[in-house]
């Protein structure tokens, strides 16, 4: 999947199914979302659950970071694009994304949002470009996704503690391009 894809996709879609155990992954595919965050897993089945979402036309993300068996070294990468077929992956590690941008695999840098240090520090991350796309968690602060989006030059995903329509909208009416989330109640939205 293109960069340019991958924001039509979400564009089209903004309900990102974040997946964090087999039942969650299990919903999600059954699911009306066009788009997977895959959160769990490790290295023997994270090729399996990749297959299974696109059986289910479903776009889908590993995350490098959460999957059992992977390093934070650019190798794994490597190992998503020739062995998985994943249409792109997230990681807080720039590194990793840098890497994935390389191979031409969608790249989703997530950043934390726990104070002002972390903003500056997503401004010096992403004057390197080495992501397609951010995702910031919580994704329940517009003024601050309002911010990072005016600031960071790229699409951003909120995501981490949306419950309800009035946290999507409120963080879609910030500018984020789409919101992430383990609720399989949003996903309906």
């Amino acid at each position: 999947m293109e960069r340019a894809q991958a924001l039509e996709l979400l564009a089209e879609s903004p309900i990102i199914a974040s997946v964090k155990d087999d039942k969650g992954f299990a919903a999600a595919l059954k699911s009306d979302v066009s788009v997977m965050f895959l959160l769990y897993g490790n290295m023997l089945t994270v090729k399996d659950l990749v297959q299974r979402a696109h059986a289910a036309g479903k776009a889908i993300f590993v995350h490098l970071d959460l999957i059992e068996g992977l390093s934070a070294k650019e190798i794994c990468v490597d190992f998503i694009a020739q062995q998985t077929a994943a249409d792109g992956v997230i990681s807080t590690k720039s590194p990793l994304t840098k890497r994935a941008k390389a191979l031409g695999l969608v790249s989703i840098q997530r950043f934390f949002l726990l104070d002002s240090m972390a903003i500056q520090n997503i401004e010096r991350h992403l004057s390197e470009d080495t992501s397609d796309l951010i995702e910031v968690l919580p994704g329940l602060m517009p003024k601050i996704i309002r911010r990072v989006r005016q600031s960071a030059g790229k699409p951003v995903i909120a995501g981490g503690l949306i419950m309800d329509k009035e946290d999507v909208t409120g963080a879609l009416g910030a500018g984020a391009i789409a919101v992430s989330t383990t609720n399989p109640a949003v996903w309906k939205m």
